[in-house]
């Protein structure tokens, strides 16, 4: 039905709804009569106060805005559901987990550095986070794409973030920890080191939210009808496999586009493509837990697959995009206190401060956490701590140190305030109620004290691929490490604990001495690798969910191009045409070919393979085309396969493309090619630590 559109004397158009049609109010169901003036006293007079209509309007829109997350503030949702697809009764008395049972959610992926406003593709943990609405209440599993964290107790939670995020004197970097002050604390922090294995690896770099893993990280409790507990862990396992970018790419994903991500999920939910994760469980009992050279409830560490095997137990598809942003995504509140019966905490230390933190995280996005700055509420004594800003902020903090521990004193920067053991606040080390026994403690347990046997193992159980770009990744990281020379050589000598050629690799390539090793609060031991932790040793060869970029021109034979599009469509891969002009090209029977994007536009970056389709005319005018050459170098350099045309050889030779397994001709080689990374092309194209 169409609206009604009438002009008014002043030229503004006012639209009317017909009979029946919806009708303008106000948030309180008052109807609009005009939507363009406000009210006046007389054609010209001052607005007046009791123009209800603008006062709301305007007053909702000051308002649009709420603080963003202080991490994880940028973040993508969908809507899907879950099924689970085996039964657990035995474990747990959870509704959620009854066979057949089907439980709507709502799953948000995220970056943690960056604000709102960064990019999809910095090196950064992901956010993984499920909300399950089931017939019981909401359940809240929070967790990351990676299977342990930064530290062992929530108390040093604010060091971390504050140190990884921009520098406080100055702003910057955005969503990256490539600088001074992340390294500083981390290298301060031995238990950090398992974490950072995982953060320097191509975990933080994933081609897709589709195609990484999830993890609570925490251990939890199943409990089933009998009251009978079992320790678990919860796992997500992508049915597209894991896949990740490489740093360069990540790079130039950032030129090409900002929302890569974003759109990637956005867009295969759009098209019908659902990404699927299977559900898997860790189960364990108390004498194993035991029995283990690590402690449990410590988050950084896991439990490898060999040792308690996943156990599948239900799917999560997500099948609906949102319909706002803002009212959906941004104000989905997680928080891991939602926990429905069958479901328990452990005493993680980390999770129990989780538990506080979440809570209070969404009360400090409506108000403020600074109410001790109000002067009725300010201390009458000196008083100094590592709490920084939030809204309302009135001290004006200086320089860097914001965390603790930290070494800026030793260069002759302020360090801050310092626990006092003479004059600080000690609990009364007394025994707890009548039925319990233990005292109130603020210590580690000795359980915890192994901060490099889990790193060694993850670091060996990478391929060697995986170990050159976790050592490249540490080389980069810390050369941006400046005026705190002390801290790149702390981080060495922690990292010597973990594997000795790796703490080689990254001296040599920060051209430092190697160190003495750091002395170990307990030394390491050697583990069993263990494939499950490497993305290489658990790539799927397919073309399934993949996207191979065809660049075309004028005069591309056209049956090698319907042919190269069959055959990657029949591999379930998605075929997409970039030509100079998004007009397309005009093929060798006269044709023309519509492009699906313009090469300026379309880097190969944003694909998965490419293939190269051109005659001899078209190479020609492509030769001094600097977004072709990109094309063909850039795909070699991020060790992609491309599929050639003869005609398209000169084209290769200018952009360096030298002959390997995955520089195929047009044929069925190709397609094979297309659906994996010719790693051990990469010495050819740059230089690893």
């Amino acid at each position: 039905m169409a609206d009604k559109a009438t002009t008014a004397s002043g030229g503004e158009t006012h639209q009317r709804a017909d009979d029946g049609g919806a009708v303008l109010t106000t948030n309180h169901g008052v109807p609009i009569s005009d939507n363009q003036n406000s009210l006046k006293s007389g054609a010209r007079g001052p607005t007046l106060l009791e123009d209800f209509v603008l006062r709301e309007k305007i007053f909702h829109f000051d308002h649009e805005r709420i603080p963003e997350r202080i991490v994880h503030a940028r973040g993508s949702g969908a809507h899907g559901v879950f099924e689970a697809t085996d039964d657990i009764s035995d474990l747990s008395r959870a509704a959620v987990f009854a066979k057949g049972e089907k439980t709507e959610v709502f799953v948000r992926f995220s970056t943690v550095a960056g604000g709102a406003g960064s990019v999809d593709t910095p090196r950064d943990v992901r956010g993984f986070a499920v909300k399950f609405y089931t017939k019981e209440g909401n359940w809240d599993l929070v967790g990351n794409n990676i299977p342990v964290f930064f530290i062992q107790d929530a108390i040093k939670f604010p060091d971390l973030v504050h140190a990884v995020k921009m520098e406080a004197d100055r702003g910057y970097p955005q969503a990256g920890s490539a600088h001074d002050t992340f390294w500083d604390w981390a290298s301060l922090m031995p238990e950090t080191t398992h974490m950072l294995m995982w953060a320097m690896s191509d975990r933080t770099l994933p081609r897709s939210f589709r195609m990484m893993e999830g993890f609570g990280v925490h251990t939890f409790k199943l409990v089933n009808d009998a009251g009978k507990v079992s320790f678990v862990k919860f796992h997500w396992k992508p049915r597209l496999g894991l896949q990740s970018t490489i740093w360069d790419e990540a790079l130039k994903l950032q030129a090409a586009d900002n929302d890569y991500q974003r759109r990637d999920l956005f867009e295969a939910i759009d098209s019908g493509d659902f990404p699927q994760w299977d559900l898997g469980i860790q189960v364990f009992d108390e004498d194993f837990a035991n029995a283990q050279p690590y402690d449990v409830l410590d988050a950084t560490k896991l439990i490898p697959e060999e040792d308690v095997p996943v156990r599948l137990i239900g799917t999560l598809t997500l099948n609906r995009n949102v319909d706002n942003f803002f009212a959906e995504t941004e104000q989905v509140a997680f928080l891991p206190t939602n926990i429905v019966p069958g479901i328990d905490f452990s005493n993680d230390p980390l999770l129990q401060g989780r538990l506080f933190s979440y809570l209070d995280t969404q009360k400090s996005r409506l108000g403020t956490t600074n109410f001790h700055q109000i002067p009725i509420n300010t201390p009458r004594c000196p008083f100094g701590n590592f709490q920084r800003d939030g809204m309302m902020q009135t001290m004006v903090p200086k320089g860097r140190a914001n965390y603790e521990p930290n070494s800026l004193s030793a260069h002759g920067e302020e360090g801050g305030p310092r626990e006092s053991v003479d004059r600080g606040f000690a609990t009364v080390n007394a025994a707890t109620g009548p039925d319990e026994t233990g005292d109130k403690l603020r210590v580690r347990a000795d359980t915890f004290a192994d901060h490099y046997s889990q790193a060694r193992l993850f670091y060996r159980s990478q391929d060697a691929h995986e170990q050159a770009h976790i050592a490249s990744s540490f080389v980069f990281e810390l050369s941006k490490v400046g005026l705190l020379e002390q801290v790149p050589p702390r981080m060495v000598a922690n990292l010597r604990n973990v594997d000795e050629d790796l703490a080689q690799r990254v001296a040599d390539g920060l051209g430092i001495a190697l160190p003495d090793k750091a002395k170990a609060a307990k030394e390491p031991v050697d583990m069993a690798p263990s494939d499950a932790l490497s993305i290489h040793k658990n790539m799927k060869a397919t073309l399934e969910g993949r996207a191979v970029g065809i660049l075309i021109a004028d005069g591309t034979d056209a049956g090698e191009l319907d042919a190269v599009i069959d055959a990657v469509t029949k591999a379930k891969g998605k075929a997409v045409i970039v030509a100079p002009k998004v007009g397309g090209a005009k093929l060798s029977d006269g044709s023309v070919r519509k492009a699906d994007g313009q090469l300026a536009g379309s880097p190969s970056q944003i694909f998965d393979a490419v293939a190269i389709i051109l005659s001899d005319a078209g190479c020609k005018t492509l030769l001094t085309e600097g977004a072709a050459v990109e094309f063909a170098m850039n795909a070699f350099a991020h060790l992609k396969a491309i599929g050639a045309s003869d005609a398209a050889k000169p084209l290769l030779d200018k952009a360096g493309v030298e002959a390997d397994e995955g520089v195929t001709k047009l044929d069925a080689s190709f397609v094979k090619a297309a659906s994996r990374r010719f790693y051990d092309r990469e010495p050819k194209v740059r230089t690893l630590a």
